[in-house]
């Protein structure tokens, strides 16, 4: 059984709770006179941070579902609505999934800004440590809610109550990078190469994530830089076999730059999914019903197209891996299952429960496996999109990182490409396809290089590229919040 690091459920500390409130903080530790008053003070609030990360797994499924590499899935039509209305780019205001990342990521973002609040009550050795931790997470929060949402209310530094969304404007996204930046440079700058605890942020994360942040703007200068450090940290590398980089037991390795910790040691319901201690997404994707060796069952959403399958090219080691083709497996071994709402024969192979993973409670909702946030693959990708910028112009520099991935790929070095301008540009973002497939980067990378409309079918130009604010939220903010355009 893994070892559980970091993200407890602090009920003395923050109620996960399932409240429909703008954000959801016990208002009993808002006095610092209360907390804060010393180290284990703020190492509990920080915990009580990364727990939020905990609930990303819809962010990154509906990153697939949204895009052309998956489709819903499920028992049926109406298995999950919001899933549903997100895959046929028919959804809503009033979809309870999009409501759910906006109130999760909140959340974090209050979580974060309760320990900026009162960063300076207590000192201590290793404090700016903590603050750097922290500020990270804020950027990370921040940045899932931009890259739904577009413009979204800003708050930093002060804990927000039940009430207060009505004197909070809307801010434009441009103002939320400009502090995503400023707390990522800051993190970067204090925080070590390697922490004493797995899976807290090091400053390759905070560099690693300020250039993805940077690339999101277009500022391919400074992605190119930021990213750069990471490479030339000498921190991280490729794994030598891609086919284990998502298995259990080979969690927070060489490649990874940044996972979010799950655990199977604490069950949850599906009235309360934010409570999970595990990796809901794997549940979720997993194989309808499934009798037979290697995996377990789950509900059949998120299922791969044959479109991301066809576009692994021949001799490409990581289809394997990504994909699992539940009809050869079938046939292979006997092993039997159900047919779910558009099945298409294929299962994301990286995120699907293994036998003998979860072991308390419902396995559906307490797998243990990682989400692999940031790789070294991706900043490689990102580095070679940044240099390979007309801004930039570094084809040469570009074509060493993206050949370094597929070299890994193909095991030698006999399918590396040599190509500059236009076809450079499109060779990076048909292998971030391919690399980062069922990571939840599809449909933000269609939508930031404009290709959206030309490969999501039923996606509109202004007015998909962003989500919905969910209404409710609109109107417990007093109706001040313009809708998102379109919706």
């Amino acid at each position: 059984m893994k070892t559980r690091h970091l993200y407890l459920i602090l009920a003395v500390l923050f109620i996960a709770s399932c409240s429909d409130d703008f954000v959801d903080v016990d208002p009993q530790f808002t006095n610092s006179a209360d907390f804060f008053n010393s180290e284990e003070d703020y190492q509990n609030a920080l915990i009580g941070a990364y727990d939020l990360l905990q609930t990303t797994y819809i962010n990154v499924m509906l990153g697939e579902i949204a895009s052309d590499n998956t489709l819903s899935g499920g028992e049926s039509a109406t298995d999950v609505i919001g899933i549903q209305e997100i895959d046929e780019m028919m959804h809503t205001p009033m979809n309870q999934q999009l409501r759910d990342i906006w109130g999760w990521m909140y959340a974090g973002v209050n979580r974060t800004n309760f320990i900026m609040q009162n960063e300076n009550n207590f000192e201590f050795e290793g404090r700016a440590n903590v603050i750097a931790q922290t500020r990270f997470l804020r950027a990370y929060y921040y940045f899932e809610l931009v890259k739904f949402f577009g413009d979204v209310p800003l708050i930093r530094d002060r804990v927000v109550e039940f009430g207060d969304e009505r004197d909070i404007p809307k801010a434009p996204k441009e103002d939320v990078y400009a502090l995503m930046e400023e707390d990522l440079i800051w993190a970067a700058d204090n925080l070590p190469l390697q922490q004493s605890q797995v899976g807290r942020v090091t400053k390759g994360a905070a560099q690693a994530l300020l250039g993805k942040v940077y690339l999101y703007q277009e500022k391919f200068t400074e992605a190119a830089g930021a990213l750069q450090e990471v490479i030339d940290s000498g921190v991280y590398d490729l794994l030598d076999d891609y086919s284990t980089m998502f298995e259990n037991d080979n969690e927070n390795n060489i490649e990874s730059v940044f996972e979010v910790q799950y655990t199977d040691e604490e069950g949850a319901g599906f009235g309360c999914l934010q409570c999970s201690e595990g990796n809901i997404a794997v549940g979720f994707n997993g194989i309808r019903n499934y009798n037979g060796p290697f995996f377990d069952s789950g509900f059949s959403f998120n299922v791969p197209t044959q479109d991301v399958v066809d576009a692994f090219e021949e001799g490409d080691n990581r289809l394997e891996t990504a994909i699992l083709d539940i009809e050869a497996l079938a046939e292979e071994t006997g092993a039997t299952y159900d047919i779910g709402y558009k099945h298409t024969g294929y299962y994301n192979r990286k995120y699907i429960a293994r036998q003998g993973d979860a072991n308390i409670g419902d396995a559906n909702l307490t797998n243990p496996n990682n989400y692999r946030s940031i790789r070294y693959a991706d900043v490689l990708l990102m580095a070679a999109e940044a240099l390979a910028s007309a801004e930039v112009g570094n084809d040469s520099q570009a074509l060493i990182y993206l050949n370094l991935v597929r070299e890994r790929a193909f095991g030698n070095s006999d399918n590396n490409l040599s190509v500059g301008g236009i076809g450079l540009r499109n060779a990076i973002q048909q292998e971030r396809r391919v690399e980062l497939v069922g990571e939840g980067h599809r449909f933000f990378d269609l939508v930031r290089t404009e290709r959206a409309a030309s490969e999501i079918d039923g996606f509109q130009s202004g007015k998909h590229e962003v989500f919905p604010i969910p209404l409710i939220e609109i109107e417990l903010a007093g109706n001040q919040w313009e809708q998102n355009p379109g919706y």
